[in-house]
């Protein structure tokens, strides 16, 4: 059940199922991400640089930035994400807290294509801590 894409851009991103003792030959071998925790690492990629790229164009000095997410999903199929968090964590000297709110409010309301997408079926909330460098 292992499995590559090739993107777009020409790069290759591995995928692999889950093993199934009940069943091996439906399982997979635990050798990459499963294809659904790709969407969900994409969907943090894509709003962490928003939120970067919009903190640097207010010209804030950005240090570091990163994003944990937990998700829930439905019981049954198609098991979509029903419930996501996104918990930033931003570093960097002099960034006031209202600007890292409001670059993460405009990533999720504007610019991040992904977790708009999985806001059709799925709660989307956030929080974040600033570190000062």
């Amino acid at each position: 059940m292992g499995f590559v894409a090739e993107t777009g851009s020409g790069h290759v991103l591995a995928m692999d199922g889950a093993p199934d003792a009940a069943r091996p030959e439906h399982g997979g071998a635990n050798l990459a991400p499963r294809p659904m925790e790709a969407v969900l690492a994409g969907t943090g990629g894509c709003t962490a640089y928003d939120v970067v790229l919009i903190l640097r164009r207010g010209r804030h000095d950005v240090r570091g930035c990163s994003v944990k997410l937990s998700s829930e999903r439905a019981e049954t199929d198609p098991k979509v994400f029903t419930r996501i968090h996104m918990h930033f964590t931003v570093t960097g000297k002099g960034i006031p807290a209202a600007a890292v709110e409001r670059a993460i409010q405009l990533s999720h309301d504007k610019y991040c294509s992904a977790s708009i997408m999985l806001g059709k079926t799925a709660e989307i909330t956030t929080s974040f801590e600033l570190i000062e460098a």
